[in-house]
C-alpha cells in the first residue's frame, strides 16, 4: 500500500488526486503561462493547447474546474529578453506563471491543486535545465537557482513543486529549503526518472525551451537503460523528501512505471507526454476512434501503477464525460 505525501494539511482536492480511487481523480490539465494580455495563441504542433496569459488562463481554468478538473500543471513560457545564462527572472514574483499562481489559489483556495514546473531551461538563454561551464552542465552550481525558483513558487501558494531538472541532490536541498522558510504544506513532485527521450519536441517548441547546443542526454536518463537506474533514482528521491515520483514520458515507458511503482512507497505520476498527444492526433481519427484510443491509454497508465496522470488529454476526457 503506498503512504500519501508527507503533508501536514490536506485539502479534499489534494486527497483525490493522490488516492488515485479513479481514472478521473487522478488527472492532471498542464498549461503554459505567457506575459501579456488577452493572449490565447495555439500552439501548432499541440492542437487543442494554447500558451495563454494570465487573465486568460485564469479564465480557462475557471471552466475547467466547472467540468471537475481541480489539479493543473504551469509552465512558464519567457520572452527572449527574459532569459540570461542564470534564468535570473525563473524566480521573479512578477513573472506570469507567479502571478498565475497567486490568483488561482485567491479565486479558487483549497478547491484547486496547483504544480509548477521548476526548471532552468524555459529562463536561460542556452536552454538547458542547469547552469553551464564551458557547455557543460554544472550540477552543484544549478541547485542554488532551483531552490529560489521553488521558494518563489511556494510563496505565491503552489500546491507541489515539480521538479524537472533532473540535477542530483536538489530534492533534498528543496526540501530543506521549502522547510527553513515554513511551506511545510508545500509537496515535492520529482521527476525521478526522466528519460532523454525523442517525444518532447512539440512541448519544447510551445515552452520555447530547446537547448541551443548538445542535447540533455548527459543530465537525463538513457533511454536503453535497464530498471536498476530508474528504481535508484526513484528510492533515492523518495528518501531525500520527494512526495511523488513522476515516471516521463509514459505510454513507451510502462514497464518503467510498474517497476517503480512496485520500488517506492509514495504515489507515481506519469507525464503523457507531447509526443504522444500529437502522435494520438496524427492520424486525426474521428471523435469515437478518438476516444477509444485516448481512454485505453489512460487505463493502461492507471493499469501499470500510476496514481496520478498528466495528461494534455485530460480536459478532453472530462469535459465529453469519456470515462463515464
Amino acid at each position: 500500500m503506498k503512504i500519501r505525501p508527507r503533508i501536514n494539511r490536506w485539502t479534499s482536492a489534494r486527497r483525490n488526486l493522490i488516492n488515485g480511487s479513479s481514472i478521473q481523480s487522478s488527472l492532471v490539465q498542464p498549461h503554459f503561462v505567457v506575459e501579456g494580455d488577452m493572449v490565447n495563441e495555439p500552439i501548432l504542433t499541440m492542437p487543442g493547447i494554447n500558451r495563454q496569459s494570465v487573465d486568460v488562463l485564469v479564465k480557462t481554468i475557471e471552466k475547467d474546474m466547472e467540468m471537475g478538473i481541480t489539479s493543473h500543471m504551469l509552465f512558464p513560457v519567457l520572452k527572449q529578453s527574459d532569459k540570461d545564462p542564470i534564468a535570473s527572472k525563473a524566480s521573479n514574483l512578477s513573472m506570469p506563471l507567479q502571478k498565475a499562481v497567486k490568483q488561482l489559489k485567491r479565486k479558487f483556495g483549497d478547491e484547486i491543486v496547483v504544480m509548477t514546473d521548476v526548471c532552468l531551461c524555459t529562463a536561460t538563454d542556452h536552454g538547458h535545465c542547469g547552469l553551464i561551464n564551458e557547455s557543460e552542465v554544472v550540477n552543484d552550481l544549478s541547485i542554488p537557482e532551483l531552490c529560489r525558483i521553488a521558494l518563489s513558487h511556494a510563496e505565491c501558494g503552489a500546491d507541489y513543486i515539480s521538479a524537472s531538472d533532473m540535477m542530483d541532490g536538489r530534492v533534498n536541498a528543496i526540501r530543506e529549503s521549502l522547510e527553513s522558510e515554513g511551506y511545510v504544506n508545500t509537496g515535492i513532485m520529482s521527476y525521478s526518472v526522466k528519460y532523454a527521450s525523442a517525444f518532447y519536441g512539440p512541448f519544447r517548441d510551445a515552452a520555447d525551451s530547446a537547448p541551443a547546443f548538445n542535447d540533455r542526454s548527459s543530465y537525463q536518463m538513457d533511454t536503453r537503460s535497464d530498471y536498476s537506474e530508474a528504481i535508484l533514482e526513484a528510492i533515492t528521491d523518495e528518501k531525500e523528501g520527494a512526495d511523488i515520483i513522476m515516471v516521463k514520458p509514459a505510454m513507451i515507458y510502462l514497464d518503467v512505471v510498474r517497476e517503480v511503482s512496485n520500488s517506492v512507497m509514495r504515489p507515481v505520476a506519469v507525464y503523457n507526454v507531447s509526443g504522444e498527444y500529437s502522435m494520438v492526433l496524427a492520424s486525426k481519427p474521428s471523435v469515437e476512434e478518438r476516444k477509444k484510443m485516448v481512454c485505453e491509454i489512460l487505463h493502461a497508465f492507471k493499469r501499470a501503477g500510476a496514481d496520478v496522470i498528466v495528461s494534455y488529454h485530460t480536459r478532453e476526457v472530462i469535459n465529453n464525460k469519456w470515462l463515464n
